[in-house]
């Protein structure tokens, strides 16, 4: 596999704010966007944004309240700390969404059946996972399945590169498949990096490096022995998220996972803090709800992008 990360000088993009905008259900790219660049949009926890041209995917959408009804009274009643930047049954032109893994948060029956009624996208599931994306409410005509090592291919050049994700173990089916993925998706000529659920693991670093990602989409909420022994597995620490980008050669990172629960979470300033202390790369971004960011070719100058 060639390291594309090497053989396209020039061309890694910044995290540009645009100041003053806020998610509608069409997601219009902003005024002034360039035919080649991307907009993407965090929708708080893992879920995302991202459109070029006409294409627009959602990624890990967690639109509803699907989770604080299930957990209603539980030790971690899943109360939302903000509202959804957009309602799932007013998006419009949805080309595909990918699922990193059938965790609610990831995979929300509330969002999957309110996009379908208006939309008629591609769903990119695991493999492992197929059978959980049906109970879901995902059309059956609509479904791909994918494990690690493959490759989807979506509307015109956008590309789909499934990696094991580790949550907080690698875990595979009875078929091998595994049940936690990440996705290095190639859109625009970029090239993204989202790790879904994910802590470090053997052999991470390489194969990324590899894949030569632009940017990685990070999980900053950690995880503790309390979490994880009621059910909460965890993801990256801030400091880990940095390290994997630095030691994979990844050039930018945005951090997500974090806001939205209150027992699942950190405190974006301290993040902020511990990135701010980091004496080599990536530059980072720790994003805003519902506000956009375009992807932008060019060299970084400022380490912090709010």
């Amino acid at each position: 596999m060639r390291d594309t990360s090497r053989t396209r000088p020039g061309t890694r993009p910044a995290v540009r704010p645009v100041s003053g905008t806020r998610v509608t259900g069409t997601f219009p790219a902003p005024e002034g966007t360039g035919p080649d660049e991307v907009t993407l949009w965090w929708l708080g926890q893992a879920g995302f944004a991202l459109r070029h041209r006409d294409r627009l995917i959602l990624i890990d959408p967690y639109l509803s309240d699907t989770l604080a009804e299930k957990y209603r009274g539980k030790l971690f009643p899943h109360r939302r700390m903000h509202p959804a930047p957009v309602a799932p049954e007013d998006i419009r032109g949805v080309t595909a969404v990918l699922c990193t893994h059938g965790h609610t948060d990831h995979m929300d029956p509330g969002t999957i059946r309110a996009l379908l009624p208006h939309n008629d996208p591609r769903f990119i599931v695991p493999r492992a996972e197929r059978d959980r994306a049906l109970e879901r409410g995902v059309p059956s005509t609509r479904l791909t399945g994918t494990n690690a090592g493959e490759r989807v291919e979506l509307d015109g050049d956008i590309t789909i590169e499934p990696v094991p994700a580790a949550h907080e173990h690698l875990e595979q089916d009875a078929n091998g498949d595994h049940r936690f993925l990440g996705y290095v998706l190639t859109i625009g000529g970029f090239r993204v990096y989202h790790s879904g659920d994910c802590v470090p693991y053997d052999g991470q670093p390489e194969l990324l490096r590899a894949l030569g990602a632009d940017l990685a989409l990070l999980p900053v909420n950690g995880r503790d022995a309390y979490r994880t022994d009621n059910g909460v597995p965890g993801n990256f620490t801030v400091r880990e998220a940095a390290e994997l980008c630095e030691a994979a050669g990844i050039p930018q990172l945005l951090c997500h996972h974090f806001g939205l629960f209150d027992f699942n979470t950190v405190d974006p300033d301290q993040a902020r803090e511990e990135l701010r202390r980091r004496a080599t790369p990536p530059f980072w971004t720790m994003p805003r709800v519902g506000h956009a960011y375009v992807l932008t070719p060019g060299d970084t100058t400022a380490k912090e992008i709010r």
